[in-house]
């Protein structure tokens, strides 16, 4: 455990490096010097090269992990037996071995954190932006450099023989993520608890994973002032000419917004009120321009991409951004390490439950303008 620990280590070394090679060109707007571009780059292969070793690591402990005998005739993997131990503390039957991977802490909880995987896990599956999303998994503050070439960039003319070329220097910027704690609260009735058919590990991840997700997807593509920004500053933007309506062109200038590079993998996001608007909406020839699709992710397709309805997205109201439209994996989200989970044994005690409390911290922002646009509605 000490020598991936001193590995890890070593590799979040390497990453501040990088970091401060970007953050001396920033600052000085100038573009990498041919000695900081190769040392840059040679940082980057020994961290892809570290990450490749942590994992190999990872995956062969994991191989090694010997099932624990529950009885006679009988074996369980780790994670099964880690399930069994939180449920019962759950119950309050107090079990906590190291081998299960429990831990614990000073307030009497426990952190199972393959449970704590699994609901992150279940949490991709239910909000298709969070799971396209790119993620990063680091702690503390993370900068990610970028080519800026909105106020300078490199250019290519033809050229006379003995004639001097005017020389443009393109610049790096950064967008940085920090961390935004954020807590999901889950209560079990102790009636549910004393009833042994249910099982009380799928409804604390079931329900938990809903909480994140609902309130993760908001973030995404809400965001909120001074925390997480998510999509709230998407710089292309298609205004509407009405304040409560679409057209069909302004569906086709959204999409001509981002540049082909990014249309495979991209989607559209809006309400189910906005998505019923659309479905009422004809071409020339008579056609709606939403169609069903059964071989489609959501079962809908409009100008060939599917249509996820989001109820956290807004209705289509003045100055409101009523829908998304790219390949959300332009959208960055950075997600600190090891989600923990923590059981409140006596807090609801007076209301005939337990507590589990799930604890992540996360930031996300556009890292890619050009691979999402939005529809603005008309304001007032």
């Amino acid at each position: 455990m000490e020598k991936l620990k001193a590995l890890m280590e070593k590799r979040n070394s390497k990453i501040d490096d990088m970091n401060a090679i970007m953050n001396a060109a920033v600052n000085e707007t100038r573009a990498l010097t041919d000695e900081e571009d190769g040392t840059f780059k040679e940082l980057e292969n020994e961290v892809r090269a570290l990450d490749s070793t942590i994992e190999k690591i990872k995956q062969a402990r994991e191989k090694l992990d010997v099932p624990q005998p529950r009885g006679e005739g009988s074996s369980e993997t780790n994670e099964q037996a880690e399930e069994r131990a939180f449920a019962a503390y759950i119950r309050g039957k107090v079990e906590t071995r190291a081998d299960k991977n429990l831990v614990a802490a000073d307030n009497g909880a426990i952190i199972p954190k393959t449970i704590a995987n699994r609901i992150i896990k279940k949490v991709y599956e239910i909000s298709p932006i969070v799971n396209a999303a790119t993620h990063y998994n680091v702690k503390g503050q993370l900068d990610l450099p970028y080519y800026d070439e909105e106020t300078s960039a490199i250019s290519v003319s033809y050229a006379d023989e003995f004639a001097t070329l005017e020389a443009n220097v393109g610049k790096f910027a950064k967008i940085t993520l920090n961390g935004f704690l954020a807590g999901a609260l889950t209560k079990v009735s102790r009636s549910l608890m004393n009833n042994s058919d249910v099982s009380l590990v799928a409804f604390v991840v079931d329900d938990m994973s809903m909480k994140i997700a609902r309130w993760l997807e908001k973030e995404l593509l809400i965001g909120t002032s001074g925390k997480i920004e998510g999509l709230s500053t998407c710089k292309q933007t298609v205004t509407a000419a009405a304040a409560t309506a679409v057209s069909a062109d302004e569906l086709i200038d959204l999409q001509e917004s981002v540049i082909d590079f990014y249309q495979s993998g991209a989607m559209w996001i809006m309400n189910r009120k906005t998505r019923t608007a659309i479905r009422k909406l004809k071409d020339s020839n008579g056609r709606y321009l939403l169609q069903d699709d059964i071989t489609a992710p959501f079962g809908k397709v409009l100008l060939g991409k599917p249509v996820y309805t989001s109820d956290n997205m807004p209705e289509m109201a003045a100055g409101k951004a009523a829908i998304f439209y790219g390949d959300f994996s332009g959208l960055a989200c950075k997600f600190a390490e090891d989600p923990t989970i923590q059981v409140l044994q006596e807090f609801y005690a007076t209301q005939h439950a337990i507590g589990a409390v799930g604890w992540l911290e996360v930031d996300a922002k556009i890292q890619v303008e050009q691979a999402i646009a939005q529809l603005k509605m008309k304001s007032a």
